[in-house]
């Protein structure tokens, strides 16, 4: 059965998008079978791997709003073993239709059990709010990793998400965790960078990956063509960083499961 991670900051700017892209292939490079449900109606998951939401017959948006079987829905990257449904602008609309749905909180979680067990790993990369749809991501998700940008407000808002998480947890999601904080935008240089590393590290951990994502301008790049990093540069620093980042996932995932 596969593990659904969602990945969350009510924050904009901080590299959901980028880590969900990256990861994603890195896992599918590493053997796994993976699938990113695109909750984002930026829709730049979906084209950030290429894919051309004009020509998808359905998105997130009619399995979330019209009850499309999410089976079927699905569609190949460029990226061997790597799924994704995509999302649209339309989806926007969605937090207003759902909220007359029974169990309105509960619909994505429903729709990714039908497709669980045909991947390793589904990843969800949520919108920079809290709003339904996020919530259907955390309600329906095992785990959350949340990327951390280098920078000083990027922590004032992890305490307003980890309220929101206690509260899932509490009233819709019993077994949902924290898989990690993800330091992304990283600048060795910075004394910042390496403040802020060290207060997470202070506040959280062993929640924090040791894997830290550099700011790097080829992963900025790799959207435009339709590519992860792993595609578009392989020998820039955001590739193998990513790479890791899986490693140390996979890693993680397989000590809980013998402990």
């Amino acid at each position: 059965m596969g593990k659904i991670i969602a990945i969350a900051n009510q924050k904009g700017g901080v590299g959901k998008t980028t880590t969900s892209i990256n990861l994603a292939a890195s896992l599918a490079h590493s053997g796994k079978k993976v699938l990113i449900v695109d909750a984002d109606p930026q829709a730049n998951a979906t084209s950030g791997l290429g894919v051309d939401f004009k020509k998808m017959s359905s998105s997130i948006y009619e399995c979330l709003v019209d009850d499309y079987p999410i089976s079927g829905t699905q569609v190949p990257t460029c990226v061997k073993g790597l799924d994704i449904i995509g999302s649209r602008i339309d989806l926007v609309g969605a937090e207003l239709e759902l909220i007359n749905k029974p169990n309105r909180e509960r619909v994505m979680a429903r729709l990714l059990e039908q497709v669980r067990d045909q991947y390793d790993y589904i990843l969800i990369d949520c919108s920079p709010s809290l709003g339904l749809i996020t919530v259907n991501a955390l309600t329906a998700a095992d785990s959350v990793i949340i990327p951390v940008q280098a920078e000083y407000f990027a922590l004032e808002g992890i305490s307003k998400l980890l309220n929101t998480i206690r509260i899932i947890k509490s009233k819709l999601n019993q077994h949902l965790e924290i898989e990690g904080f993800l330091l992304t935008m990283y600048d060795a240089r910075l004394r910042l960078a390496n403040q802020i590393y060290e207060e997470l590290k202070t506040h959280f951990g062993t929640m924090v990956f040791d894997t830290v994502i550099p700011r790097n301008t080829r992963l900025s790049e790799a959207p435009s063509p339709g590519l992860p990093a792993i595609l578009y540069d392989p020998t820039s620093r955001g590739a193998p960083s990513h790479l890791q980042l899986a490693r140390e996932l996979i890693a993680r995932n397989r000590a809980r499961k013998s402990a």
